[in-house]
């Protein structure tokens, strides 16, 4: 699978380094691009740098390039995930700004009809918030909350985030083992 991995200035960075983690298990070609503030935020949460992100995946995109492969349609990919999604990226993307290479990228997935996967991360959530959601979802957008479960109860923070990650993996069609499944 042909994935594009993009990440925001929101908290929640290490869902995106899990993430990586696992495609890359799977064996998925990963283009990444990240918000200037995604690049801030990465390295406060979790410590990593630019070069670090780069060992992960399969080429890494400047977000104010708008020429790079992925702002074209021609590109083909199988799905598109931003992790985490901040509200302003999500707002931008709602209403068709699409004024970086990650918002392109977005809205070049929706046009194409290609699978798009958004992680908002934040709370509390206005009308607003709530709005560009419900737009975005409308447009067949897919909405992943940030909001792990806790019926497989969870020992550390860990399972927390393998939670998140692979309800990610299961609505891009990633397979994984990454928390136990309802059994009822």
């Amino acid at each position: 699978m042909k994935i594009v991995v993009g990440m925001t200035g929101a908290s929640g960075s290490i869902y995106t380094v899990r993430l990586l983690e696992v495609l890359r298990e799977a064996g998925c070609e990963i283009h990444f691009v990240a918000s200037e503030s995604g690049w801030q935020v990465i390295e406060y949460e979790c410590g990593l740098t630019q070069a670090d992100i780069e060992k992960r995946v399969t080429r890494v995109y400047d977000v104010n390039q708008i020429g790079s492969a992925i702002a074209s349609g021609s590109f083909r990919m199988d799905a598109m995930v931003i992790v985490p999604c901040s509200m302003r990226t999500l707002g931008g993307i709602a209403n068709g700004m699409a004024d970086n290479l990650l918002m392109r990228a977005a809205d070049v997935a929706m046009k194409e009809g290609r699978p798009l996967y958004i992680v908002p991360r934040e709370t509390p959530l206005s009308a607003i918030h709530l709005e560009n959601m419900l737009k975005l979802a409308r447009l067949g957008v897919r909405i992943i909350p940030a909001m792990p479960g806790f019926y497989h109860r969870p020992k550390n923070m860990d399972e927390l985030i393998n939670m998140m990650v692979g309800k990610i993996c299961d609505q891009i069609g990633v397979e994984h083992t990454l928390f136990e499944r309802w059994q009822g």
